[in-house]
């Protein structure tokens, strides 16, 4: 029964589905002329202020060396970047979302309700997860590692290539990749902060004067030093502190060489090539392994060893 009296059985089915399409037709006007304009509108908008965030990012990671501000470097800079745009990104798509449910007819109450519930018996049984972005917020503010640094994690040595607030990507000396959580990430050996040192240990034959061995050693590190291609990556002087260890006829000479990080490895190659030259050309006798005499045995002898 209708509100005019008409019993909804008297009329005939074209009628019924010519006022249904009727109405249909004006709901679709109305959505097309008022709701459908907004829509579009805050679609817009999102996807402006989503380029907006990618542009302010990648001006962030453009930036000249010489305009980082105090206290920051270049890989901290990109790191951050990376976590602003992708925060930035998710916050931008979640409001725009709250914006465009009411406008399709969407209460979206409910919806944050069930999502806050979800979200509490998601947060119990997921306590590793919210392990992994409370110790990635840390990791960040902290400044422990950033992109481009080579670290040890979780006993896995290699390069960082992303890191978000969940997880950390290294890239190996052998190309694998390793995604290790940031729950995980318990001591940080980072390899790579402000500088790197070279350590080595010249073995030569104990009767080789130990006054000619460091000279020697030291013109290695002033030519080194000061040569073009090398200069840029070593920091300061080339230390030789002087003999190290004397021991089975051989005696050890330290060097200590300070480079710029992931530099160390082509530096102390060179060192030990100019090193091998120069000992080859003022006859520098190389030290010896120890060696072990076997006497053979009889009955009638004893063992002897020298």
């Amino acid at each position: 029964m209708l509100l005019d009296g008409t019993n909804l059985a008297d009329i005939p089915l074209t009628e019924r589905l010519r006022s249904l399409l009727l109405d249909w037709r004006e709901d679709w006007v109305a959505f097309l002329r008022h709701d459908v304009p907004k829509i579009v509108l805050v679609i817009a908008g999102a996807v402006v202020l989503i380029r907006i965030v990618r542009v302010l990012t990648r001006g962030m990671t453009a930036l000249h060396v010489r305009r980082i501000p105090p206290g920051f470097r270049a890989q901290q800079i990109q790191t951050l970047a990376a976590v602003i745009n992708s925060i930035g990104t998710f916050v931008i798509l979640l409001v725009a979302t709250l914006q465009i449910l009411p406008l399709l007819g969407l209460n979206p109450g409910p919806v944050l309700a069930s999502a806050g519930i979800a979200g509490l018996a998601i947060g119990f049984g997921a306590q590793a997860l919210v392990k992994d972005f409370i110790n990635g917020f840390f990791v960040l503010l902290e400044d422990q590692y950033n992109i481009g640094d080579t670290v040890r994690l979780a006993g896995v040595k290699g390069r960082v290539e992303n890191m978000t607030l969940r997880r950390t990507e290294l890239r190996d000396d052998d190309g694998t990749v390793h995604i290790i959580p940031n729950s995980q990430v318990q001591i940080v050996s980072n390899m790579t902060r402000d500088w790197a040192q070279v350590a080595l240990h010249v073995s030569v034959a104990y009767s080789e004067a130990t006054d000619k061995i460091i000279g020697l050693l030291k013109q290695v590190g002033d030519d080194i030093r000061h040569d073009a291609a090398y200069e840029p990556d070593i920091v300061t002087d080339v230390e030789v502190p002087g003999l190290e260890r004397v021991a089975g006829g051989e005696a050890d000479y330290l060097v200590l060489v300070k480079t710029k990080p992931n530099r160390q490895y082509a530096v102390s190659r060179e060192f030990r090539r100019r090193i091998k030259e120069i000992f080859e050309k003022n006859n520098v006798q190389a030290g010896l392994p120890a060696r072990v005499y076997v006497k053979e045995v009889t009955p009638d002898s004893k063992p002897q060893s020298t």
